[in-house]
């Protein structure tokens, strides 16, 4: 069993900065993948920076502003989100691809945390 614990979220205004982290724990052998994802009230939620074997991708509405990265000795993934604007806004979560000490892959949410960004 993994459990995903994001923290980081919050209120800020247009143009400040939040990082926010997501700390597994359990039965975890690696972590192959990561992603973020983040959900507006009445869109669908989207995936926005993602890191696999070192390459990272962003969505173009947070390139040059977010910065996915992990720890691997904590187990943790971040993404830094600078120049905020209030269209970021959302709820984030965070998507984690655990190879399990019994070689299983399994895919893990985060519980999602609030970031509003305030005009």
């Amino acid at each position: 069993q993994v459990q995903l614990v994001e923290s980081g979220g919050g209120l800020v205004q247009a143009g400040g900065s939040l990082r926010l982290s997501c700390a597994a724990s359990g039965s975890i052998f690696s972590i192959s993948a990561m992603g973020w994802y983040r959900q507006a009230p009445g869109k669908q939620r989207e995936l926005i920076a993602t890191l696999t074997d070192g390459t990272t991708r962003y969505i173009d509405s947070v390139k040059g502003r977010f910065t996915i990265s992990r720890d691997n000795a904590k187990n943790t993934v971040y993404v830094q989100m600078n120049s905020l604007k209030p269209e970021d806004t959302a709820v984030y979560y965070c998507n984690v691809r655990i190879v399990h000490i019994s070689r299983a892959t399994v895919d893990y949410w985060g519980q999602g945390i609030q970031v509003t960004v305030s005009s």
